[in-house]
């Protein structure tokens, strides 16, 4: 079974090199697909120079520009299907996502899921390192979701996933509207009202120890008004 980890990055170099060697030291001989937003900072030239050393396992999709982490992802799943993947993962690139975990995913997806969710919200979940208002927010916005579209997803913006290739082949990529954290909301919805089966396996997040967070207040209020378009889908 081919296993695709995508990571999408925009100045990561403080952070890309390990994450590439941990996740291709994995069992289970997952590969990645690195996709770089043209990372000033030179995440893209580090990601070429180990292709070098992993090169059947290794991939980097290059984009002109910074356009959002949901087309980072959509063209990383165009790449994947093109490619007869059977499982593609999403994860970041800073180690909040503990890549050990992607075996956990894994297993799940293989007994009867078609999309599994790495939770800090399930039972078993938790977050590390996350100062009070932030944890306030995200646990209030699953709770807002949850309200608004019924889908029985306590993660809702989790951006750690693993999908079964059926799932990415049936919702209609192109159609998918939103770029932030509305996005894995959107994608988890999609995929609900499709008929996939969700489960979500409990992680520990942590915070990020090098680099920058992406977070915005534009991402929040995308987050919070974009639930209410979904119902439409």
């Amino acid at each position: 079974m081919k296993k695709l980890v995508i990571i999408p990055t925009y100045n990561e170099k403080e952070n890309i090199e390990k994450m590439i060697r941990k996740v291709l030291s994995l069992p289970g001989e997952f590969h990645m697909l690195i996709v770089d937003d043209g990372s000033p900072d030179g995440t893209g030239a580090i990601v070429k120079k180990l292709q070098q050393e992993f090169p059947d396992r290794l991939n980097i999709l290059e984009r002109a520009g910074k356009s959002g982490l949901g087309r980072a992802y959509i063209a990383g799943f165009k790449w994947a299907l093109e490619r007869g993947y059977d499982h593609i993962f999403e994860m970041d690139a800073d180690f909040s996502h503990d890549p050990d975990d992607l075996i956990r995913l894994y297993d799940a997806c293989t007994k009867g899921a078609d999309m599994v969710v790495g939770s800090r919200y399930t039972k078993g979940g938790k977050v590390v390192n996350w100062p009070w208002d932030r944890i306030f927010i995200s646990k209030g916005g699953a709770l807002y979701t949850k309200m608004i579209t019924w889908m029985p997803v306590n993660d809702p913006t989790a951006g750690f996933v693993c999908y079964s290739a059926k799932v990415l082949s049936t919702i209609p990529l192109d159609e998918v509207h939103f770029v932030g954290y509305a996005f894995q909301i959107e994608m988890k919805y999609r995929a609900w009202k499709l008929g996939f089966k969700i489960k979500e396996v409990p992680i520990t997040f942590k915070d990020r120890r090098e680099g920058v967070s992406k977070m915005s207040g534009n991402i929040i209020k995308e987050a919070m008004y974009g639930v209410w378009k979904m119902r439409r889908f």
